[in-house]
């Protein structure tokens, strides 16, 4: 058994889209109309036929009281992993992106979290 597709709630899948392709550097992979909405994925430019990362619209209430409830304790929505975490925030510090805790060491990972624009927050790790 294996992790296929993973999906992250978002408020606009248009805008998450360019998010998480031209800021974050995911390949889109699938775009299928689904009536008001799209089955959007994206996947990891380094394993294209890897995990597909869903930009799964937020319209249940429920969902959005989720991501909520996350967002404002802090909880990140997801983690993705990165070989060089400072690397990685100096470049999208510079694109723009906003982060809510820089690169800080918890014993043998690394991690930063910042926020997706699309009412989440993501967590970034490196571990050592």
């Amino acid at each position: 058994m294996k992790i296929v597709v993973t999906r992250i709630l978002v408020d606009d899948q248009a805008k998450a889209l360019a998010f998480y392709h031209y800021i974050l550097g995911f390949q889109p992979k699938d775009d299928i109309p689904m009536g008001r909405h799209r089955r959007l994925t994206l996947t990891s430019p380094n394993d294209p036929n890897g995990v597909e990362l869903l930009l799964e619209p937020d319209t249940h209430p429920a969902a959005q009281a989720y991501k909520a409830a996350l967002k404002a304790e802090g909880i990140p929505a997801t983690s993705f992993a990165v070989r060089d975490i400072q690397a990685e925030y100096t470049r999208l510090c510079a694109s723009g992106v906003q982060f809510a805790q820089p690169p800080t060491v918890t014993g043998s990972t690394t991690v930063a979290l910042f926020d997706d624009t699309c009412g989440n927050l993501i967590q970034l790790s490196q571990r050592h």
